[in-house]
């Protein structure tokens, strides 16, 4: 099994320095995939000869390489890491939930299911983020929207450590139940937390594998998710508002694309909720491409909340990769 070493004087082209370059790919390649797909968000599937690029606009108006809440929720989260904070310490959750709590209030654009989840908390809080969930889950009789698993990516890095699988699997679980409780957002929250871990290890991308820390009765659904999304593109997903198309629609880009461009590329095309899908995807690619993957012009364009740019999100990987989960 590979091992997380302290990489910090690393050769560039050492085999620790390509893992941190890979650890570096992660925010940023979400980051790049929220950027570019914002701009056509809420837009139809586009061509397969179609331009995609930095454009800005789309339904919130964001500027040419500004990213969206897809990122913005997941910087919380990376600066706890970051932090030396644990997942497992409920004051780190307590942490990240008042930040997504007072973000919520002034962001343009929030999930609908996380918006009703952190307006109905009495306080900002994990236990409290967990008992709104729980209760809009039981009102509304869904709550498997993609907005846990566009968010995900940074906790993968805070699992590097030999034998973390499981460890990983219960805290993507547990974040993803603060705002969206149901139990197939879950699980694509920890299968690609795990496929993202695999892929800062090993440089691999390899996604069924990950199956197998499922509980065994979903490992079969799962597999047939993901069978269906490599035989086909990202258009054929077009309710990737949804958990579960948003997963395949997603893991179709990263399948069939060939390299970090061609593969938010991809996933931009398939359309709808594009700066979501191009965000799942890019953390998954950029985690097995790394950071030196992103085109320069991107990582020049690319900023937003809160006031963070593409440098800072490289160095918050860095961080959780050097930091006291690198011993765990």
């Amino acid at each position: 099994m590979p091992t997380v070493r302290m990489l910090t004087t690393a050769p560039p082209d050492s085999p620790q320095g390509r893992q941190r370059d890979r650890a570096r790919g992660v925010l940023l390649g979400a980051a790049a995939g929220d950027a570019l797909g914002a701009g056509y968000e809420s837009g139809p599937p586009l061509g397969a000869g179609a331009s995609v690029d930095m454009i800005g606009g789309g339904p919130f108006n964001v500027a040419p390489g500004e990213w969206t809440d897809d990122t913005a929720m997941a910087i919380p989260l990376a600066r706890a890491l970051a932090e030396g904070r644990r997942i497992e310490d409920l004051e780190t959750l307590d942490h990240v939930v008042a930040e997504w709590y007072h973000w919520h209030l002034h962001a343009p654009s929030v999930g609908t299911q996380t918006r009703r989840v952190l307006g109905g908390m009495r306080t900002p809080s994990a236990a409290e983020a967990w008992e709104s969930s729980r209760r809009t889950h039981v009102m509304t009789g869904r709550s498997g929207g993609n907005g846990s698993l566009m968010r995900t990516a940074p906790v993968a890095l805070a699992y590097l450590g030999t034998g973390q699988e499981t460890a990983l699997v219960d805290a993507a679980t547990r974040l993803s139940q603060l705002t969206h409780w149901d139990q197939d957002a879950a699980d694509a929250c920890a299968l690609w937390c795990l496929a993202i871990r695999w892929a800062v290890l090993t440089g691999h991308l390899d996604l069924r594998a990950q199956l197998h820390w499922l509980p065994a009765e979903r490992r079969e659904v799962w597999a047939g998710r993901i069978a269906a999304a490599e035989a086909s593109t990202p258009e054929r997903f077009t309710q990737n508002t949804w958990v579960v198309e948003a997963f395949q629609g997603a893991w179709s880009a990263v399948h069939h694309g060939a390299c970090l461009r061609e593969t938010l590329d991809l996933a931009v095309r398939g359309g709808h909720d594009t700066d979501t899908v191009a965000a799942i995807a890019g953390a998954l690619t950029g985690a097995a491409h790394g950071a030196s993957a992103v085109p320069t012009a991107w990582r020049d364009m690319l900023h937003g909340w809160p006031e963070l740019a593409a440098e800072d999100l490289e160095l918050l990987g860095l961080r959780i990769l050097e930091g006291p989960h690198a011993t765990a």
